[in-house]
């Protein structure tokens, strides 16, 4: 193929590309069925990264100008009227309009990985989301009908931006049980927890701040944190937690302005923080001043072992943030999750919520709040509990059986996840691309880490595919493996294309 490459040209390389082979088509050049080159290839040949070319090809795809299958690469469809007359009219060059670091932090993992989850040809042991066939539907059915009919109106109009009133008070009563003591003016109802760590970056974090976050954790706040332009101070995590030990040679040396961290079922690993590290962590934190960002959504998803108290219910002097959510347990489409803060940090932090999307979704709290007070809540995490340790064991009985030599995991006592390391000779990269020809995803451990990428590793979740897809799912993946421990270095053959994981 004859294109042409002007690198003084304003125009993006990859679009200078998909023009290029969009002129090829139109003008009947690469007739239909042609093949275009494998991305690597092309990009050899041009002498540009493999990701511009994939760029270009996905500017073709979105024109409907080419289509693209595993195994059989990207190939010509046929020409139609429509793609003929648009070949006059130059694509808008959104890009260029974005306003300078706008996306430039922004990884696109969790939107992808959100998007497996519609994908039926694929087995997804990716994302972070509970059983949609165990969902209480019926109960909703009747709740959304009575409280329509109780409310009316209003529950279809604006709520104050702390969130509505009774809400609030049946959070108070739910984190009772965790020990959690708080008032409704220190509770602010949030879209999502992901929301609470969005609000917390803007209003504590300022660019070049330091924040500390565990080793390794939740993706989604790394994300987070990046976009705030945080300095990202990490620290590892053993057993039973985050080392303490570590964050306190850490404190000494920096003054960071948050400490994140998930205790109880941390994501990605899993762990649970023991009693004695909770306390330790708190008195660090009073010593140096230094606020507690505590991220809590698998609290009540615990199926064997004793609980451990929130680091909120420690806290005698009001240094935590306290943030959990419904979505791991109740309906994550509504999006409604909380914080609990000192009344002070609650304030402000409900001030930029206002301004970010005035409040969160006034059906959505009407819903759950009815939930929590007809006991639905209550007996639905119950229902759940004992279905998901099964999904737990059934991972763990198919992990077993399958894993190739070299591959660990810890089995954990809650929340959704395996935490898997798998031998360093292979490469992650090549590793995500063989299990998308297998039909299966997860979750790179790469993601959850804040500095540079360490060991192999990768996240299971065990409760959103029914338990015949996981004992398939981990068979495929484990199967992706053990092709890849094969091949020297864990690389491929040339000219093989590495799939995308979505």
């Amino acid at each position: 193929m004859d294109i042409r490459i002007d690198r003084e040209s304003a125009v993006p390389i990859y679009m200078q590309i998909s023009t290029g082979i969009k002129e090829l088509i139109l003008t009947g050049k690469l007739p239909e069925g042609f093949r275009l080159p494998p991305e690597r290839r092309l990009a050899e040949a041009l002498g540009v990264n493999r990701s511009t070319v994939l760029s270009a090809y996905r500017e073709l795809k979105a024109d409907a100008l080419v289509d693209s299958h595993v195994g059989r690469g990207t190939s010509v469809l046929p020409r139609s009227h429509a793609a003929a007359v648009s070949a006059s009219v130059q694509p808008l060059a959104w890009r260029q309009l974005v306003r300078e670091g706008a996306t430039e932090v922004q990884d696109p993992l969790l939107r992808d990985l959100l998007a497996l989850a519609e994908r039926s040809d694929v087995i997804t042991l990716s994302v972070g989301l509970p059983a949609a066939e165990m969902l209480p539907l019926a109960v909703l059915r009747k709740v959304q009908a009575d409280v329509l009919q109780d409310v009316g109106a209003p529950m279809l109009l604006h709520s104050p931006t702390e969130g509505l009133t009774h809400f609030r008070e049946a959070l108070c009563q739910l984190v009772i049980a965790r020990g959690i003591q708080c008032s409704p003016a220190e509770v602010l109802v949030t879209s999502g927890s992901q929301q609470g760590l969005d609000l917390a970056a803007r209003v504590f974090v300022a660019p070049g701040d330091e924040v500390v976050v565990e080793e390794p954790t939740f993706f989604g706040a790394l994300q987070v944190f990046r976009r705030a332009q945080a300095r990202l101070l990490s620290v590892p995590i053993d057993r039973d937690g985050m080392r303490t030990d570590v964050l306190e040679a850490l404190l000494e040396r920096h003054r960071p302005k948050l400490i994140y961290t998930l205790p109880t079922f941390q994501n990605p690993s899993g762990t649970v923080m023991s009693l004695e590290r909770r306390l330790h962590l708190l008195a660090l934190a009073y010593r140096f001043q230094v606020p507690v960002l505590e991220d809590d959504p698998y609290y009540e998803l615990r199926y064997e072992g004793e609980s451990v108290p929130p680091l909120k219910a420690l806290d005698e002097h009001g240094y935590v943030i306290y943030l959990s959510s419904f979505s791991k347990v109740l309906f994550p489409g509504l999006r409604i999750g909380w914080l609990a803060a000192p009344r002070p940090a609650a304030r402000q932090l409900a001030l930029v919520k206002q301004a970010v999307d005035l409040h969160s979704s006034t059906a959505g709290q009407y819903l759950l709040e009815r939930f929590l007070r007809d006991g639905h809540y209550a007996r639905h995490v119950k229902a759940v509990r004992p279905e998901y340790a099964r999904r737990r064991d059934i991972m763990h009985e198919s992990l077993t059986a399958e894993a190739p030599s070299g591959v660990t995991w810890t089995k954990p006592q809650g929340g959704f996840y395996f935490w898997c390391r798998f031998p360093d000779g292979i490469r992650q990269s090549q590793l995500l691309g063989k299990a998308a020809e297998l039909r299966v995803s997860y979750l790179p451990g790469d993601a959850c880490v804040a500095g540079e990428p360490g060991a192999n590793h990768f996240r299971l979740n065990f409760t959103f595919a029914p338990p015949d897809l996981i004992r398939d799912g981990v068979a495929r993946l484990m199967e992706a493996l053990r092709v890849m421990a094969r091949r020297p270095q864990g690389g491929k053959p040339e000219g093989e294309a590495t799939p995308p994981i979505v």
